[in-house]
């Protein structure tokens, strides 16, 4: 279940909170009149809503005018003991794990989009430890830089932005991934062009590894690897379960790439950097590829469940008249 409280005019609230309470997936509706921000003239309601039913909710409730008028905040509780809650979120059809609120994804790939420095800071520290990981042959810290890298989150962004349709975040994120993918791979170019000056490791250790070796060598495995980890990193977070991130970064070769196109520039090796080029747009391919088919299939389902809900209200208020 979700918590909600919008904020409105009273006589818009009057009326949502009528439409709430004939919504069987709604439960334990509270208007609280002139309780809003802005000089008391705001009225509040509160109420729990089942999560599979949230997008069509939440498409009346911006229907209606609230955005403009007022307000909605979504929350997840730890816990509902409420036997209405228990009767709404059994009248929604599906399981509530699979239940997508396209809202908290929104802002989400908003966020995700926009260019931060906080984002440049985690990319470059896991490029910088991708390429140490190939110069001393190390697979864990392989997987350390992995587990760094930030960049799943801006192309969870333009994924979302392709389904939706929504140009400017696309723009952006793609701004925010790209470019930072650039900008690290040229500061690490830069570090290891210096390092390597001063000698401090040989042309030999920068493009020989057996243990690391697969980050130069792309294939089709890559790509399906990568369209495997697209499809589970969409669904954790559209579903809220986050832990499943960790395996989606360990199994992606973007950063490890960037970070060795990076070390083979900076000696000279341009086969092998060209490699790892490959290897992260075969990479990046699989990811968006599985991103944005993943997000279509959960709209339009979404889209029929709440095809499926209009109809039991349809007929239930034949049946009432």
């Amino acid at each position: 279940m979700l918590t909600v409280r919008v904020t409105a005019p009273h006589e818009l609230a009057t009326q949502l909170c009528e439409r709430l309470r004939d919504e069987p997936t709604v439960s334990d509706v509270v208007h609280l009149p002139a309780a809003g921000a802005g000089g008391g003239q705001g009225d509040v309601i509160l109420f729990e809503l089942a999560r599979e039913n949230a997008n069509n909710v939440m498409r009346m409730l911006r229907h209606a005018g609230v955005p403009a008028q007022g307000s909605i905040v979504v929350s997840e509780p730890i816990a509902v003991v409420s036997d209405a809650a228990a009767a709404a979120e059994r009248a929604a059809p599906g399981h509530p794990a699979d239940g997508v609120l396209w809202a908290q994804l929104a802002d989400r790939s908003r966020e995700d989009a926009r260019p931060s420095w906080s984002f440049f800071a985690f990319l470059l520290l896991a490029t910088l430890i991708a390429g140490i990981g190939r110069l001393l042959d190390q697979p864990i810290l392989i997987i350390g830089a992995m587990v760094v890298g930030p960049e799943f989150a801006p192309l969870a962004a333009i994924c979302y932005a392709v389904v939706r349709r929504k140009r400017g975040i696309a723009g952006m994120a793609s701004v925010t991934l790209f470019g930072g993918f650039a900008l690290c791979a040229a500061i690490a170019w830069g570090v290891w062009t210096i390092v390597y000056a001063f000698g401090l490791f040989t042309f030999e250790q920068a493009t020989t590894g057996p243990l690391t070796e697969f980050i130069i060598a792309p294939d089709a495995w890559s790509f399906v690897i990568a369209l495997l980890a697209g499809i589970a990193g969409v669904l954790s977070l559209t579903t809220s379960k986050s832990s499943a991130l960790v395996g989606v970064f360990i199994s992606i070769t973007t950063v490890p790439a960037v970070g060795t196109i990076g070390l083979t520039l900076a000696v000279g090796a341009w086969d092998e950097a060209f490699s790892a080029l490959l290897q992260l747009l075969v990479n990046l391919a699989g990811l968006f590829v599985a991103g944005i088919a993943t997000l279509w299939v959960q709209l339009h389902v979404g889209r029929r469940i709440g095809s499926q809900l209009e109809a039991r209200r349809a007929r239930r208020s034949a049946e009432n008249a």
